[in-house]
């Protein structure tokens, strides 16, 4: 990961290179900010950067042996640590899940949190980091350094540290090894043990602006300039939420014509004919059910925006404004929370593997029931 593989966000690479330039780099920092600001790919472009034997223009030149073993998450001096979830009554580390780890952020190099939990396959999972991992890491940092000035721990999540391992990384950040960097990367910051905090210093990664989301879809999504607009409106600053709404969009004709006619059927009564959808949306296959599910969230908050008659708060594309223009009236104070908790229990059981026809059969009477 370059500096330049990253939008925006100019003001925190200069302050990161600066610190590697001036080779004056705290042994433990941390980058801190909304969800969804690249914080982490941040953190490994600075790793990189620092490991470049041949910067050039403000960047890793990603071609000297560094960089080749960073774009392959195999440099010897970079250690990755992250929530995980536990397995069986053994240790928990970080290297169980290594494999998994490197798909995740080759195809997620912006760290969507619920991707990570279908990789554990418990999206209802509450990942975290144990003391397995921290005296894993005790061990490792005690060689030195093997082919780099640095040894550079990346962090995902700091604040999902348990307790006794939380104490065990603040000893070493009290007293780091000389050849050792701690660079923390943390969505919520508040929750990271204080003394921790405090001994970081601290780099402040501000979120996206809707101006910033476009121009990147625009670039790596070839989208034209009015569907990057209203998808960066929809992402609210997250580069994560923009990547995921793109998947959706993908599927989006396919999604409105299933939601279409799951409320159509469902104000009918239909109930035949919703056992038939229930049978053909959980042959979408597991990830693109999750993904309906999330669309359905959507249609629902834009559909009680567009009832209340706040037209400058949806973003609708043409085929799904000319439905919400008459479904719109069905979704209201009344119904809308419990049709929230409908769609968001069901992806839950959906990625917890429940009988998915199961699931969208109950989904679609509970809707039978929340239009009447």
């Amino acid at each position: 990961m370059r500096f330049a593989d990253i939008p925006g966000h100019d003001d925190v690479k200069q302050k990161l290179r600066r610190l590697a330039d001036s080779d004056r780099i705290p042994h433990a920092l941390l980058l801190e900010g909304p969800a969804g600001a690249a914080k982490f790919a941040l953190a490994r472009a600075f790793a990189q950067y620092v490991h470049c034997t041949s910067r050039v223009d403000g960047d890793s030149c990603g071609r000297c042996p560094s960089c080749r073993q960073h774009e392959t998450f195999n440099h010897a001096d970079t250690l990755y640590s992250f929530p995980v979830v536990k397995k069986g009554s053994g240790p928990t580390r970080s290297d169980d899940y290594l494999p998994e780890f490197r798909e995740f952020i080759s195809d997620s190099p912006w760290m969507d949190f619920e991707r990570w939990l279908s990789l554990l396959d418990n999206i209802n999972a509450q990942p975290n980091i144990y003391v397995d991992e921290a005296n894993a890491l005790i061990s490792r940092l005690n060689f030195t350094a093997t082919g780099s000035k640095y040894k550079i721990v990346l962090m995902w999540l700091p604040e999902r540290l348990k307790e006794e391992a939380a104490n065990k990384i603040l000893k070493l950040v009290e007293e780091p090894y000389s050849d050792t960097l701690f660079v923390f990367t943390s969505d919520a910051s508040r929750l990271i043990l204080p003394t921790i905090y405090s001994r970081t210093q601290r780099i402040g990664v501000s979120r996206y602006s809707d101006e910033e989301i476009a121009g990147f879809l625009g670039d790596k999504f070839s989208l034209d300039p009015q569907a990057a607009s209203d998808i960066a409106r929809l992402a609210a600053g997250s580069i994560t939420e923009a990547v995921r709404l793109i998947s959706v969009n993908k599927d989006s004709e396919l999604f409105l014509n299933m939601f279409m006619a799951l409320m159509r059927t469902a104000y009918g009564r239909k109930v035949a004919e919703l056992k038939n959808w229930a049978s053909e949306l959980a042959g979408l296959g597991r990830e693109r059910m999750m993904k309906f599910y999330d669309y359905c969230a959507r249609m629902i908050r834009e559909n009680f925006i567009l009832n209340l008659h706040i037209d400058e708060l949806t973003y609708l594309n043409p085929a799904e404004r000319q439905f919400s223009s008459r479904f719109s009236p069905f979704i209201n104070e009344r119904n809308v929370l419990r049709l929230f908790d409908v769609v968001n229990d069901a992806k839950a059981d959906i990625a917890a593997n429940a009988n998915a026809k199961l699931v969208n059969f109950d989904v679609a009477i509970k809707v039978i029931l929340l239009l009447k």
